[in-house]
């Protein structure tokens, strides 16, 4: 595990889009595991400010998303396949084709976790993009989640959804349920760059670095991967 330590977000986010590039400089169909929230917003702005400047191309990429909200259309503003058509793919020559994210549709969703599963097992991530919850979780692997999961539903910690409250009107409208890849889709990755920035990370971070592998904190499974890079803030890399 390769730890940067950065100034400030700015950084975090500018080191990370580097390594994003290279990524596809070198490989031009690569496939990117990527991630939501507004831990990757800046590196996203990066990558299209590079796409617009004609640095990289998007129109042989594969993207596979890690969750997606159950109980919210895609539609609505807040649902992932939104925020990742906002921020990123609408924004590039990225081929619709070759973006994967989980369907939420209700009534089909244990067929569709299996059939996520069997795409990514087609298609191995050349490099996967993680941010880390104030609780440790990666993707929507919650504390006590099994480390040897793929996609699977899941219920969404009270602290996950505390979290994501300022993305919504109320905790109430905040969903309880989700899809996600499991931790066992996540270390099939080549390469992970994990970001973290500000304070309410530090303990997380601290603990994913420097503490056992367990499943009370998912994160630090991947103290186990090959190739992994974290890339924190002065904040978040307070405590260690």
């Amino acid at each position: 595990m390769k730890i940067i330590k950065c100034e400030d977000y700015a950084a975090v986010s500018q080191k990370a889009s580097e390594i994003v590039i290279n990524q596809i400089k070198t490989k031009a169909n690569s496939v990117l595991g990527l991630a939501t929230g507004s831990t990757p917003l800046k590196l996203y702005d990066n990558l299209v400010k590079a796409y617009q400047n004609k640095e990289i191309s998007f129109k042989y990429i594969l993207s596979y998303n890690l969750d997606e909200y159950i109980g919210i259309d895609r539609n609505h503003s807040q649902s992932y396949y939104q925020y990742m058509h906002q921020h990123l793919f609408s924004l590039v020559d990225m081929d619709e084709k070759n973006v994967h994210i989980p369907n939420n549709d209700v009534n089909r969703i244990d067929e569709i976790a299996e059939l996520y599963n069997i795409d990514l097992n087609k298609h191995q991530i050349d490099l996967q993009i993680l941010g880390i919850g104030s609780n440790g979780h990666i993707g929507f692997n919650e504390p006590g989640t099994p480390l040897g999961n793929e996609t699977f539903i899941v219920e969404l910690d009270e602290q996950t959804r505390k979290d994501n409250m300022r993305f919504f009107n109320s905790l109430e409208e905040v969903p309880k349920y989700a899809i996600t890849m499991g931790i066992k889709n996540i270390m099939k990755s080549k390469k992970i760059i994990l970001m973290a920035s500000g304070i309410e990370k530090a303990d997380a971070v601290y603990h994913m670095i420097h503490g056992r592998v367990t499943d009370e904190l998912p994160a630090s499974v991947l103290q186990l991967h090959p190739d992994v890079v974290v890339i924190v803030d002065k904040l978040a890399a307070s405590k260690l």
